[in-house]
């Protein structure tokens, strides 16, 4: 490794922003990463502090400055130094409406027990 420079997949490994290196190559060869604002393919394309990486992950996008480099893949903590995060800030969440609906269960309370689910059953049976 050159002192100023890394090669994207591992960067991307080492900052912690994918679990594999093999899952970093693939999201750069999918086209899934630009580096300033320059769609990158090539896996083993070198990265410098003060680019901007704006990566596509399932769900989110993530911005990043290269702020350096580490040896070797090490703690979140570590990660987070080599990296400032530009990324939005997700949108706000829409408020849950709670529905009236019969056998419908609070989330988080497990699994229904027997008595519930006759309760259940009986419910379903009057509405018919």
């Amino acid at each position: 490794m050159d002192g100023d420079r890394q090669r994207i997949d591992r960067w991307l490994w080492h900052a912690r922003v994918v679990k594999t290196r093999e899952g970093a190559k693939a999201l750069v060869e999918g086209g899934h990463v630009r580096v300033d604002r320059e769609r990158e393919t090539k896996a083993g394309a070198a990265v410098k502090p003060g680019q901007v990486l704006t990566v596509t992950l399932p769900g989110r996008v993530v911005v990043l400055r290269v702020r350096g480099f580490v040896e070797r893949r090490g703690s979140a903590e570590v990660a987070r130094t080599t990296y400032e995060d530009l990324s939005p800030p997700p949108p706000p969440r829409e408020p849950r409406v709670e529905t009236a609906s019969v056998g419908e269960r609070d989330p988080g309370a497990g699994r229904p027990t027997k008595r519930d689910r006759r309760s259940i059953d009986r419910l379903l049976d009057e509405e018919r």
